[in-house]
């Protein structure tokens, strides 16, 4: 149920072109995402490899390729655990289970001018690497003046 009273509405009337942002907001509020209700599952970083560079880090130890799924439409990159058929096999011979392999749906909001420019999974780490393109309209330049 949206509130009419939340300030994203009341920027509206005096913002041109952000109806996506306030959209995604107000899905995120919507979603319980500032509540703490979230799960934490499975834990990730967000870093900052340089100035127009970010990797996202989400711990997956247990995980292989096979088990996980990334995905990106709609600016939102989701990453998901995939049920596989040999986890009954591999639980036969299983007598302590301390790494969890559990299922989860992990989703980020990606802007308009980020992209993805691909995932690796190594030493179960799952990096996701994005690059902000700035195009050069918006880019600083120096304007001579006559």
């Amino acid at each position: 149920m949206k509130n009419n009273l939340s300030i994203f509405n009341q920027l509206r009337p005096v913002t041109v072109g952000f109806d996506s942002m306030f959209d995604r907001f107000e899905r995120m509020v919507e979603d319980d995402f500032f509540t703490g209700t979230s799960v934490n599952y499975p834990p990730y970083n967000i870093v900052k490899t340089g100035d127009y560079t970010y990797d996202i880090e989400l711990a997956l130890a247990g995980f292989n390729k096979k088990d996980i799924d990334v995905e990106y439409a709609d600016n939102i990159l989701t990453i998901k655990s995939i049920k596989s058929d040999e986890a009954k096999a591999e639980q036969d011979g299983m007598i302590h289970r301390g790494i969890s392999k559990r299922q989860f749906t992990r989703s980020f909001t990606i802007a308009d001018d980020v992209e993805v420019k691909g995932a690796e999974l190594k030493d179960g780490l799952l990096k996701v690497s994005l690059e902000r393109i700035i195009p050069e309209s918006k880019k600083a330049r120096s304007i001579e003046v006559k």
